[in-house]
């Protein structure tokens, strides 16, 4: 099983979204990381056929995916961003109705709606409607949704956003297992998830992939780079300014930061082990909200 993204470029009006984005993708699962606005909801939405690139195509096993129509979609399992589901539906009802839409018969559809809210930890809430559900409940029921039909590419657009930690830890433990045999492809903004389950992290910037390898590897680069510094108060604007900061967190009198240095930032800085956090900050700097941090 192969998908490949082929000299993808992607315009609106004066601004270019992607700018001749190359990819190869087999089995397996593939963290796309990246800053706002770098071009990884446009890229989501061509992979899925929603909108077509303005120059360039998607091939999966050598099938350009827009002579494929129906039978690529059918192929599919997509968690958009912003899902919400019909709020007048119970769990249960809107999975029976995805189905529906995906072509499910009664019968399998009744045994794999069965089988995903068990997976997704929300049997005994099935007959609940969802405007009732809080938005971490809401989540899985999205990720249950695109997990129907056992599709065999399947890309969540910020799967784990509002699930607390043990769901997360579930969500993780679902993927790697699906992974044999699927195309997995995973954007969030909580770095760590794809640290702890991605086989390969894409790294995209300003439209355009900047790396392409497994999470070791990429951080194998800042080996020797990554450094905690306990200051005082006083002193973060200036630590800031010099440096790349991944974590800030205040010691009574004194804050403890970590921060990316070729070369030893003070002689009390002591060398730590590299996290994706670091990684994410050396490539793409701080200009996000500091939510893009989490450490579970």
């Amino acid at each position: 099983m192969k998908l490949k993204i082929e000299n993808i470029t992607h315009q609106y009006k004066d601004f270019y979204a992607l700018k001749n984005v190359n990819c190869e993708l087999s089995p397996g699962i593939y963290g796309l990381l990246g800053p706002n606005g770098a071009g990884k909801s446009t890229l989501m939405r061509i992979l899925v056929d929603v909108i077509a690139p303005t120059k360039g195509r998607v091939v999966y096993n050598n099938h350009e995916i827009s002579t494929l129509g129906s039978r690529y979609r059918d192929l599919l399992g997509y968690l958009p961003q912003n899902f919400v589901g019909y709020r007048h539906f119970t769990a249960e009802e809107f999975l029976n109705y995805v189905a529906n839409l995906k072509g499910l018969d009664k019968q399998s559809a009744q045994i794999q709606v069965k089988q995903l809210l068990e997976l997704v930890g929300l049997a005994d809430v099935k007959r609940k409607k969802l405007r009732g559900f809080s938005g971490g409940m809401t989540r899985r029921v999205g990720i249950a949704q695109a997990l129907l039909n056992d599709p065999d590419i399947l890309i969540l657009d910020e799967p784990t956003a509002g699930l607390d930690p043990s769901e997360r830890i579930r969500l993780r433990g679902i993927l790697s297992k699906l992974a044999k045999n699927k195309i997995i492809i995973l954007s969030t903004h909580i770095v760590s998830d794809i640290e702890y389950v991605a086989d390969e992290v894409l790294l995209l910037k300003d439209g355009e992939f900047i790396e392409k390898a497994p999470p070791n590897q990429l951080l194998d680069q800042l080996n020797n780079q990554v450094w905690q510094v306990q200051i005082a108060d006083n002193q973060l604007a200036m630590f800031s300014a010099k440096y790349a900061i991944s974590n800030v967190h205040q010691q009574g009198a004194n804050i403890e930061i970590r921060l990316i240095s070729q070369e030893k930032p003070s002689p009390s800085a002591i060398n730590v082990e590299p996290r994706m956090e670091d990684l994410y900050v050396s490539y793409f700097g701080t200009q996000e909200n500091s939510a893009s941090f989490h450490n579970v």
